[in-house]
């Protein structure tokens, strides 16, 4: 594969992933949220806070944190499981009117999602090389959105605080938020599964 066309892949991954990772999950949260679909609301909530490690990976990448790769690579498997993994989620959502445009467009969308994983972690993995080689060439091109959405933030924290947003403190962020991702995912293997196991609950 040349690197022209590998660039073009990567790039496509975050254009899917703002559809499919970030818009359509949006729309069917607060579209739950206004017909009071307790399970769906339920299910995208537990995603919302699963994909975080997205954001996570792209704030660590901004910084060129070789763990960033890492991350990036481990979040959609992560995501697939999020969504496919509870029993009660899962009878729930079938137990809902399948005619329904939001049921419809709930299970085309974790559908959509899943392949887009899929494919997110393949293209990923040959990113993996850059955690011992982060100045391979094609290393930077999973930097490139990563700045891009740095050099946003930038402009929005300095015309609401007047203050600077450098790549350092973007990657200094990054370590916080995934420590407290951590943090929250072993108290989770720890104290809730082993009681809980493949039900929700209060996740």
């Amino acid at each position: 594969m040349t690197e022209i066309s590998y660039r073009s892949l990567v790039w496509l991954i975050y254009r899917l992933g703002a559809t499919f990772a970030f818009g359509l999950p949006l729309v069917l949260f607060i579209w739950a949220a206004i017909k009071q679909e307790p399970s769906i609301t339920r299910l995208l909530s537990i995603y919302w806070k699963v994909s975080s490690l997205i954001l996570i990976s792209m704030l660590l990448l901004t910084g060129n944190s070789p763990i960033g790769y890492l991350t990036s690579f481990l979040s959609p498997l992560i995501i697939i499981l999020s969504i496919w993994f509870w029993i009660d989620l899962n009878e729930e959502l079938q137990e809902l009117p399948q005619r329904k445009p939001l049921t419809f467009l709930l299970k085309a969308w974790r559908w959509s999602i899943s392949i887009f994983c899929c494919l997110y972690a393949t293209i990923s993995f040959a990113s993996l090389n850059c955690i011992n080689d982060k100045e391979a060439i094609y290393c930077s091109y999973w930097r490139e959105a990563p700045l891009g959405l740095n050099q946003l933030i930038k402009n929005i924290f300095y015309f609401l605080f007047g203050a600077s947003w450098t790549e350092t403190l973007s990657a200094f962020m990054g370590y916080l938020t995934l420590i407290i991702y951590l943090v929250g995912l072993i108290q989770w293997c720890i104290t809730r599964f082993p009681k809980q196991g493949r039900i929700a609950g209060d996740f």
